[in-house]
């Protein structure tokens, strides 16, 4: 508390120190279960246990996006968000299956009611990862790195798969922690240690910083939050807009968004910046159809289905522009997105111009599959 209270009186205001001070040191747990679909897949069968697994679109035909992989198929590259056809190339011996996402529901479930045991208060970021705040220690444990190290044993033990996690406190240094001993690993990040662990770590491992704001940062010379640190909150606030704000406090091990378990999603998306613009709406198609599968993914993984389609368009020249569409019924089915943000892309008021970025999203949610899962957030492909 000492360290993180010096760097809390240099940095906030002074009316804000107080109200930091009134607040209690949280206990924040990340968990983050190890390659969710694929390890279930693993455990239901054990004939590909040790073997290269790849949950998501068939390479064949269309085609499709991976949606998780098994550690196996990860060491010959293989990532989240890669297509389908390039996870086959740099890995032909994988074994590729359907996801089976009421079964993985029905696992998040059961993950859920282990960390019931421990805190009420559970913010789930999708089916396979959540923040904890176990500083009311419901089960009067004692240490929030105990009841981590319970938690990860339960589910080892009563579901058969592993999980990561972090431990700090606040969300931002245990969502961090929690990828930094994968799998089945724990980290804890103490209060002592924060600033010099901000200050080491490369921008782009800043979570929520994507491949374009950590392009921008790598251009102004900011390689680590060390150099992050260096500029004062008006210089971060010109250049990054209302991020910097969040930029400057968190590199300083600032970060007081509490852990929130009824927020409600209001939309579901996936965007992608390309390395060369795409001249013609041909040479677009594709890359929505990798954008509408990966939103369709996540739309069943979060167990949503909503009216409106909307499509962002960013040019060449930075000016975006975004375009709507809404049905009578509700969907989360592909073919649904991809033909009206297609049938969006054809609009004539949709310039004829070199694009750098497309975004799919999904909103207006039928209040009967609305569910609470996580913070409200643009999910991105990066």
């Amino acid at each position: 508390m000492p360290g993180i209270l010096r760097i809390v009186k240099r940095v906030l205001p002074k009316e804000k120190v107080s109200i930091f001070l009134s607040l209690k040191v949280r206990k924040i747990i990340h968990i983050d279960m190890d390659a969710f679909y694929a390890s279930i897949e693993q455990r239901d069968n054990p004939e590909l246990k040790g073997k290269p697994v790849i949950v998501g679109g068939l390479p064949q035909g269309r085609g499709g996006v991976v949606a998780t992989a098994s550690y196996e198929a990860r060491r010959s590259g293989v990532r989240s968000a890669m297509s389908s056809k390039q996870a086959f190339q740099l890995c032909p011996e994988a074994i590729f299956i359907r996801p089976r996402f009421e079964i993985y529901q029905e696992v998040s479930s059961q993950i859920r009611d282990i960390f019931a045991r421990y805190t009420d208060l559970i913010e789930p970021l999708s089916l396979d990862e959540a923040f904890l705040d176990v500083t009311a220690d419901k089960a009067g444990i004692g240490s929030a790195i105990a009841i981590a190290q319970q938690i990860r044993q339960a589910i080892k033990d009563e579901l058969k798969l592993t999980a990561s996690a972090g431990v700090s406190i606040n969300k931002f240094v245990a969502k961090i922690a929690s990828d930094m001993n994968k799998p089945d690993g724990l980290t804890f990040i103490g209060p002592s240690r924060i600033e010099k662990f901000m200050e080491k770590l490369p921008v782009e491992k800043f979570y929520g910083v994507g491949k374009v704001t950590a392009e921008k940062m790598r251009s102004l010379g900011l390689l680590t939050g060390a150099d992050v640190k260096k500029l004062s909150e008006g210089e971060l606030v010109r250049n990054f807009g209302k991020s910097g704000k969040f930029f400057f406090e968190i590199v300083r091990g600032i970060d007081e968004r509490q852990v929130e378990p009824n927020r409600e999603t209001k939309s579901i998306g996936a965007e992608d910046t390309f390395q060369k613009d795409l001249l013609t709406k041909e040479d677009m198609v594709p890359e929505l159809e990798k954008i509408a599968m990966i939103v369709h993914d996540r739309l069943r993984k979060h167990d949503l289905k909503g009216r409106t389609v909307t499509l962002k368009v960013k040019y060449h020249d930075f000016k975006t522009i975004t375009r709507s569409q809404s049905g009578q019924s509700v969907f989360d089915d592909f073919q649904t997105i991809i033909d009206v943000a297609v049938s969006l892309l054809a609009k004539p008021d949709v310039d004829e111009k070199p694009v750098r970025l497309l975004g799919i999203s999904v909103s207006n949610f039928d209040d009967g599959f609305r569910t609470a899962v996580g913070e409200s957030r643009q999910l991105k492909l990066f």
